[in-house]
């Protein structure tokens, strides 16, 4: 059953031990407004998925970033969130990780859910369980008439 969240508030994300994230909802106007971001148009058209989808995530978490805790400049003095500084945040891997993993891929797997997709028995995704038992030999190949 699909849970609608009607608040529409604000949530706080751990993306690592003592940093934080304070992230708007994962809306429809939000993905609409990111995929239009001069940034994610800006990519070339020979660009690679992977160009593309660190395009899209540091649009999206500047657009959707509103606060965040543990995260200073080099000093070590607090800073708050800028489109500069949510860009360098998102360049360390396991932050742009974790990102991915508590907050678009929440909105992937309602995608997923709506397309009847079910897991994959390897690979990232893994969870699924196969249900056919594996062939004892080979099958013949048909006649050719």
């Amino acid at each position: 059953m699909l849970t609608l969240d009607l608040t529409n508030a604000p949530r706080w994300h751990d993306l690592a031990p003592g940093v934080r994230v304070q992230l708007r909802p994962l809306t429809t106007a939000l993905m609409v407004a990111t995929r239009s971001d001069s940034a994610v148009e800006a990519v070339p058209d020979g660009a690679s998925d992977e160009e593309r989808a660190l395009a899209f995530a540091k649009a999206l978490a500047r657009r959707a970033t509103m606060a965040w805790e543990g995260i200073g400049d080099a000093n070590g003095s607090p800073i708050d969130p800028s489109p500069e500084a949510v860009n360098a945040l998102l360049d360390i891997w396991p932050i742009f990780e974790a990102f991915q993993l508590t907050y678009v891929s929440k909105g992937l797997l309602l995608e997923q859910e709506k397309n009847v997709s079910a897991l994959s028995p390897n690979g990232p995704s893994a969870g699924a369980t196969d249900t056919a038992r594996a062939a004892k030999r080979r099958a013949k190949t048909a006649r050719h008439d």
